[in-house]
């Protein structure tokens, strides 16, 4: 059973903590009120509202539902993002590693990442612990405090240039709060985002049951990687691809029995750039399924091998994009052949599984078929390699007008943000 929470009135608050004033934050002006801490009593804190409204709250949380993530996943991938935009180290401290929340970890990311641009050239540090029913996850950075009138350009202004989300819309879709306090030792400034808990178990218990298709880091940037972070999908040179197999168990002794390929280039598909091969597995091809790809043994008996293969389209891919559909099971298999093949696949990689996730975030199902559909884009040759190559970069292409309204426009936001989701948290 997963707790679903009331979501309190979204308002952006600065509070005081302890007894001393906040100098430099809260002023005495601003007025005193009585505010109940979650079942611990009533005490009092010096408050500047910053205008939210809890009805805007409801209505981003219809608009923008959200996703499970775990706590220490969400921390980690705002550390690099930190580091990345500003500079300066992003420490992790404190975090409960059984701590899964209800998120938009793409937007909170960007929120967190957007706040430590603007505070002192300290490094910051990052910690999370689950407090009466919500995830408290502080942004604590040592130094000065910070002004009333600069925090609220901050909540309310675009965090990008190429999108108008803001602090603020963040802090409304997770139907929370976010406060400014102190430490009461230490002298430590932070920000304080409450967020809804996820049920730890019931994401253990779904990441359990799903297969586990290979063991590597399918985000890790390489330098050729990193170059292409601030360049525009659309701009960027793919080959979009597909693999069909002898079944589902890389591990077990599945074979690849064809690859199918096209290029994408400046957002527009290249049907004359293609490649496609059937390859003999050197097994049995099982009629299992060769009732669903249609490639029997006599079909792929004397065509190339693997070793010939492999490296025929590693040469087709070279510099450029590789995107796939699940693509984590096309790459374990070409993990597997590395030996055999002398031939190592580690292009930068997108997964329209995973971008189609982020497109839709409150949709359960994320089949080629499914999207495909909701597209309009129309699948010929299901189950075909380079059939499915086809539909998969008419998707991918589809995916980017719908990816540019989430504030995701470049390879490294596209990265960024495919980590963050539910699907990303497994191992499959």
């Amino acid at each position: 059973m997963r707790v679903r929470l009331a979501a309190a009135p979204a308002r952006l608050a600065l509070l005081h903590e302890g007894h001393e004033p906040f100098a430099g934050v809260v002023r005495p002006e601003q007025r005193v009120e009585l505010v109940a801490q979650h079942g611990q009593g009533v005490r009092e804190r010096h408050v500047a509202h910053l205008g939210v409204r809890g009805e805007a709250a409801a209505d981003g949380r219809a608009r923008w539902p959200l996703q499970e993530m775990r706590g220490a996943d969400l921390l980690a991938a705002a550390a690099r993002r930190i580091e990345a935009e500003t500079g300066r180290p992003a420490v992790i401290g404190a975090v409960d590693a059984e701590l899964w929340l209800n998120v938009d970890g793409f937007a909170l990311i960007q929120a967190l990442a957007f706040l430590a641009g603007r505070l002192a050239p300290a490094p910051a540090l990052l910690r999370l612990a689950p407090a009466g029913g919500r995830g408290h996850l502080d942004l604590a950075w040592d130094g000065d405090g910070v002004e009333v009138e600069a925090l609220r350009r901050w909540q309310s202004e675009p965090m990008s240039p190429d999108a108008a989300l803001t602090v603020r819309d963040v802090v409304e879709r997770h139907g929370g709060e976010l406060w400014l306090e102190q430490d009461r030792t230490g002298g430590r400034a932070f920000f304080r985002f409450l967020l809804p808990l996820a049920e730890a178990e019931e994401s253990r218990e779904a990441a359990a049951n799903r297969p586990e298709y290979y063991d590597f880091d399918l985000f890790a940037a390489s330098a050729e990687s990193r170059a292409l972070d601030d360049r525009p999908l659309a701009s960027l040179a793919c080959t979009v691809f597909d693999t069909e197999t002898t079944g589902l168990d890389p591990k077990g002794g599945d074979e690849i029995i064809q690859i199918g390929a096209l290029r994408v280039l400046n957002g527009k598909l290249l049907s004359g750039e293609a490649f496609d091969t059937l390859v003999d597995p050197r097994r049995h091809v099982p009629e299992a399924g060769v009732a669903i790809h249609g490639i029997t043994q006599a079909m792929v008996r004397g065509q190339p091998t693997i070793a010939e293969a492999l490296p025929a389209f590693h040469a087709f891919a070279s510099d450029t994009v590789l995107v796939g559909h699940n693509v984590a099971f096309d790459m374990r298999f070409f993990a597997l052949k590395e030996a055999e093949t002398g031939v190592r696949f580690d292009q930068p990689l997108l997964d329209t599984l995973l971008l189609a996730s982020l497109a839709w975030p409150n949709e359960t199902s994320h089949g080629l078929d499914v999207i495909a559909g909701r597209l309009g884009v129309t699948v010929s040759g299901r189950h075909n390699a380079l059939g499915d190559a086809r539909a998969t970069a008419e998707v991918f292409l589809g995916l980017m007008p719908l990816l540019r309204e989430h504030g995701i426009e470049t390879f490294g936001q596209a990265r960024e943000a495919s980590r963050t989701t539910y699907y990303a948290s497994l191992r499959y």
